[in-house]
């Protein structure tokens, strides 16, 4: 008789009985068992597998919970053509409607439409004819942000400005031959407060964090030395991010709302991360109860 699991959360192959446990690591075994005992103490049979695993029957899983799937991005043809099968096999959280919207930051755009404030965005197709230097004299940006459309953990993410444009041409033209990049105006509250991050479950607000980059850089991420901070954040942001989820094309169990005040003091999203982003369930543990609550509820 085959074994059955209510849900198995996913992280990658990296994180599945390390060798090496560093402080990095431990956070993603310890933020992947938060929701994993949240889970089973409602008395659902739980597992935890790479999302690549050749072994396992996805069939025999209700659901399949995105949580430290962090090398998808690096493997996006694989990772969608996994998508595309196991969707078929089992139910997705989040779906994966909402998945492939999210992986590719043109989502930006949808929301904008929709009402939702976000920080000014140029985008680059994949083979477009142009330069670094075209780009900013058109839109008149002396200091900007440029990165993939696709990515994560700030992978090929530069800051430019009109004296560096020329070392970064060739990359930039290496970049724009096989996938398409972003540009935006650098933020200078990210570089100077940091990067206010909040935890959507169900729609509803639960916990905040704030996301510092390491002295003389910009990038917030714990992967190029960024630190969190515990963060309270206020009515108005509580409400800007309830709002950007509700401009999501579906809705989704769990989110994150990066935000920041733009060059012009005014709320901004920076992204929505819907696919597998950190929720730091360390720094309130209830919210893993929240999310295993809701999952109950669907099953």
């Amino acid at each position: 008789m085959k074994k059955t699991f209510d849900i198995i959360i996913l992280t990658d192959a990296r994180y599945i009985d390390p060798k090496k446990i560093d402080a990095y690591i431990q956070n993603v075994l310890d933020e992947d068992n938060y929701i994993k005992n949240s889970l089973e103490k409602l008395d659902l049979k739980v597992g935890r597998l790479a999302w690549d695993d050749k072994d396992f029957d996805w069939t025999t899983t209700k659901y399949i919970l995105f949580r430290t799937t962090w090398d998808y991005f690096d493997r996006i043809d694989e990772f969608s053509k996994w998508l595309n099968k196991v969707s078929r096999q089992t139910k997705l959280l989040n779906s994966e409607k909402i998945i492939r919207w999210n992986i590719d930051k043109h989502y930006l755009q949808d929301i904008k439409l929709k009402g939702t404030h976000i920080i000014p965005t140029i985008y680059i197709e994949k083979n477009s004819n142009t330069t670094l230097k075209t780009l900013h004299k058109n839109i008149n940006w002396n200091n900007t942000i440029l990165k993939p459309c696709i990515s994560g953990g700030a992978r090929h993410t530069y800051k430019l400005n009109l004296n560096n444009l020329k070392d970064h041409e060739t990359i930039f033209q290496k970049l724009i031959s096989n996938e398409a990049m972003m540009l935006q105006p650098f933020q200078n509250s990210i570089a100077e407060k940091g990067e206010i991050s909040l935890v959507i479950i169900n729609g509803k607000f639960t916990h905040a964090v704030l996301k510092k980059a390491k002295k003389d850089d910009f990038r917030v991420q714990g992967d190029w030395g960024g630190t969190v901070h515990c963060y309270t954040p206020t009515s108005q942001e509580v409400i800007f991010a309830e709002k950007a989820i509700k401009a999501c094309i579906e809705s989704p169990i769990y989110a994150r709302v990066d935000i920041t005040k733009d060059n012009n003091d005014k709320l901004a999203i920076v992204e929505l991360e819907l696919i597998e982003p950190e929720l730091w369930f360390r720094n309130y543990p209830k919210a893993a109860n929240y999310l295993a609550d809701r999952i109950k509820k669907l099953m």
